[in-house]
C-alpha cells in the first residue's frame, strides 16, 4: 500500500518526487517562495477608489508590493454585498498602477478570465470553487500566477489534487493558501491546521501561504497566528485590511483598520519570523 502512495505520488506535477526545488514565482517586483517572506494585504472587497487607495498607500508604505481585493465577491446570501465586478477590477488596476504594487483578485468562473487579465496580476481561486474543475482547468491554460485557497471541507491530498488540475494544463506558477477548514469549533471563523503548511512544504514543490484573517476571523489573534505559521515553514500571509472596518460591506469583524495593521507588521517584524 505504501509503495502505492508512493508511486503516485511520484507522478504529480505538484510533487517534491517530480521536482525537487521549490518553484519560486516573479511577478514584477515582487517575489513569491524562496529564501524571503511575502505578506499579501488590503480590503475583503474593493468598494470605491478611495477606500482602495487609502489601504494601499498605508500598504506601499510598509514596504509591501502586492495588494488584495475582491471585485467578484462569492457570498453565503444572494442578498449580501457581491461585489462591484469589473468596475471593482478597473479601480484596482487604477490604484495599483499609480501605487505601483501587484494585485490579486478572485474569479470565478472561465467566463471572467479575459475580462479579469486585462486587470490583474494574480488570479485567486477562493475555497468555494477548490472543486470547480472547469475553473481550474481554464487558469490552467493561462500563464497568469494562480492563488489557489483550500476548500471549507478539502483534505489536503484534494487541495494538492486541485492543484494538479491548473499544472497538467500547463500552468506551473501557482500558490497555495490555507485558510481554514470548517469544523465543530466555534471559537474561531474557521479552524487553522498549521500542520498543512509543513506537510504541504513537503509534499509539494509550490509556494505556500497562510491567510490569518479568514482562518481564524478574529483581529486578536492574528499576530500569533501569524507567527506559528512562519515558524512552520509559510512562505507567506495574506490579511485583510479596511480603513474603518466597521464600515465594511463585507467581512467587517476580521478585517484590521490601518494602524491595527501597522502594529500587526511591526509585531512581525521584530519577532524575528519574518524576513
Amino acid at each position: 500500500m505504501n509503495d502505492k502512495l508512493q508511486q503516485e505520488k511520484s507522478l504529480l506535477l505538484v510533487s517534491r518526487h517530480h521536482k525537487s526545488e521549490d518553484t519560486i514565482i516573479n511577478i514584477k517586483q515582487a517575489v513569491i517562495g524562496g529564501s524571503s517572506h511575502m505578506l499579501i494585504a488590503g480590503p475583503c472587497s474593493i468598494e470605491s477608489r478611495d477606500q482602495l487607495l487609502t489601504v494601499a498607500s498605508a500598504l506601499k508604505k510598509a514596504g509591501l508590493t502586492v495588494l488584495r481585493g475582491g471585485a467578484f465577491k462569492p457570498r453565503t446570501s444572494p442578498y449580501d454585498f457581491q461585489g462591484l465586478g469589473e468596475e471593482g477590477l478597473k479601480i484596482m488596476k487604477d490604484v495599483a498602477d499609480e501605487i505601483g504594487m501587484v494585485t490579486v483578485s478572485e474569479i470565478m468562473s472561465p467566463a471572467q478570465i479575459d475580462t479579469a487579465a486585462r486587470y490583474i496580476d494574480i488570479f485567486q481561486i477562493g475555497a468555494r470553487n477548490m472543486h470547480n474543475f472547469d475553473l481550474l482547468k481554464a487558469v490552467g491554460q493561462t500563464q497568469k500566477p494562480i492563488l489557489l485557497k483550500r476548500g471549507l471541507s478539502a483534505t489536503l491530498k484534494e487541495f494538492m489534487l486541485a492543484a494538479e488540475y491548473i499544472l497538467h494544463q500547463g500552468n506551473n506558477r501557482v500558490m497555495l493558501i490555507e485558510r481554514g477548514i470548517r469544523t465543530f469549533e466555534q471559537a474561531t471563523r474557521n479552524t487553522l491546521d498549521i500542520s498543512a503548511v509543513p506537510i504541504l512544504k513537503q509534499e509539494t514543490h509550490l509556494p505556500v501561504l497562510v491567510d490569518v484573517s479568514h482562518s481564524t476571523g478574529r483581529k486578536d489573534i492574528l499576530l500569533p497566528c501569524a507567527k506559528a505559521v512562519l515558524a512552520a515553514g509559510a512562505d507567506g500571509i495574506m490579511v485583510e485590511v479596511h480603513p474603518n472596518p466597521p464600515a465594511a460591506l463585507s467581512d467587517a469583524k476580521q478585517q484590521v483598520n490601518i494602524d491595527e495593521f501597522y502594529a500587526f507588521w511591526k509585531g512581525l517584524c521584530d519577532s524575528g519570523l519574518y524576513h
